[in-house]
C-alpha cells in the first residue's frame, strides 16, 4: 500500500506578511499557515520500525507540522531510534513494556521494575508510560514502584486507566503530574470532575469519546475545553504501524475542529499546553 507524501511546510520570509497573519482570525490564519501541533500520544514499537524506518517516521512527523512528538514504545528501542535522529522534535517517555504482549501482564511482573531502572540509568526521559492500569492494580507493588521512580526523578506519568486508578496514583503522590491517556475513554461530564479534583491532571484526546467528524465539537467537550483550556493535549495514538500514516491526517483534522474554538483556547490545546508541561519536567537533552 502506498501513501502519498504530505507537502512540506513553507517558510514565509517577509516580516510584513507575518504581522499580517497575526491579525487574521484563527480560521483564516489556519488556511495561511498550519497551526503547530504538540502530539502527546505516539508509539514507535518494534513492528513499526520494521515497516517504517526511523528517517521516514521522522519525515512523517515533520510533514504533519508537529512541533513536538511525545513518543513511548514497546520496546523502548523505538523511542531511542527516533530521539537520536530528531532530538528537537521527539520527547522520550519510557514505557514499561518490552514487547506488545506485556500490556496485560506488566503490572504483576516485578521484572519490569529492573528493566525500567536499567533504562532510566542509561537514558533521559520526561515521563513514564503510557501504561495500562485499572482500579486496585494501581496499588500493587509494581505500580507503586513506578510512581516512586517518577517521584524520585520528577517525571510525568502517562496513565491509560480508569478514574479509580488515577485517584489511587494521586493518593500515593499528591504532587504527581499525570497525563490521562484518552481522557479515560470517558465522556466530558465524567472527565471534568476529575480535572476539578486533581489540579495536576492533564488529559490527552486520542480517540475522543464523541467521535467527532469534520469540524464538529460536541457541547460537552466544548464546555470542558472552556473550563480547562490549560489541561488538554492532542494525541494520535499510533498503537499499530498503520496508524503512523494517519499522523498527518489527524493533525489536519485537529486543526479543523480547533479552528471552531476561541483562538487562545485552540492554541493552548494544539501546542502551548504541551510546551508548558514540558517546561516543568526534566530535559531529555541533559545526558
Amino acid at each position: 500500500m502506498t501513501h502519498p507524501a504530505l507537502p512540506p511546510l513553507r517558510r514565509r520570509p517577509f516580516l510584513g506578511a507575518a504581522l499580517g497573519l497575526a491579525a487574521l482570525p484563527l480560521q483564516a490564519w489556519a488556511q495561511a499557515a498550519p497551526m503547530p501541533i504538540f502530539d502527546a500520544h505516539l508509539h514507535y514499537s518494534h513492528d513499526a520500525w520494521e515497516r517504517l524506518p526511523p528517517p521516514q517516521a521522522v519525515a512523517l512527523l515533520r510533514q504533519a507540522g508537529l512541533k513536538k512528538a511525545m513518543v513511548s514504545s514497546s520496546s523502548d528501542e523505538g523511542t531511542q531510534k527516533l530521539f537520536a535522529l530528531a532530538p528537537d522534535l521527539v520527547v522520550p517517555v519510557l514505557r514499561p513494556y518490552r514487547s506488545r504482549g506485556e500490556i496485560g501482564t506488566w503490572v504483576h511482573d516485578r521484572s519490569v521494575i529492573g528493566h525500567m531502572e536499567e533504562r532510566l540509568a542509561k537514558y533521559r526521559y520526561v515521563g513514564l508510560g503510557e501504561y495500562h492500569v485499572f482500579g486496585a492494580e494501581a496499588d500493587g507493588p509494581v505500580m507503586r514502584r513506578v510512581v516512586q521512580l517518577a517521584r524520585e526523578r520528577g517525571l510525568l506519568l502517562h496513565s491509560h486507566s480508569d478514574a479509580e486508578a488515577i485517584d489511587r496514583q494521586f493518593a500515593q503522590w499528591p504532587e504527581a503530574r499525570i497525563l490521562w491517556a484518552h481522557a479515560g475513554f470517558d465522556a466530558p461530564d465524567k472527565v471534568a470532575p476529575m480535572l476539578r479534583r486533581h489540579r495536576q491532571l492533564w488529559v490527552d484526546l486520542a480517540f475522543r469519546s464523541d467521535h467527532a467528524s469534520g469540524s464538529t465539537v460536541d457541547a460537552g467537550w466544548r464546555a470542558l475545553f472552556t473550563e480547562f483550556p490549560d489541561r488538554v493535549l492532542l494525541g494520535t495514538d499510533t498503537f499499530t504501524p498503520e496508524r503512523w500514516y494517519y499522523v498527518g491526517e489527524h493533525a489536519r483534522w485537529s486543526r479543523q475542529w480547533l479552528a471552531t474554538l476561541p483562538a487562545d483556547v485552540a492554541e493552548r490545546i494544539a501546542w502551548k499546553n504541551g510546551e508548558a508541561l514540558l517546561a516543568a519536567l526534566p530535559s531529555p537533552m541533559a545526558r
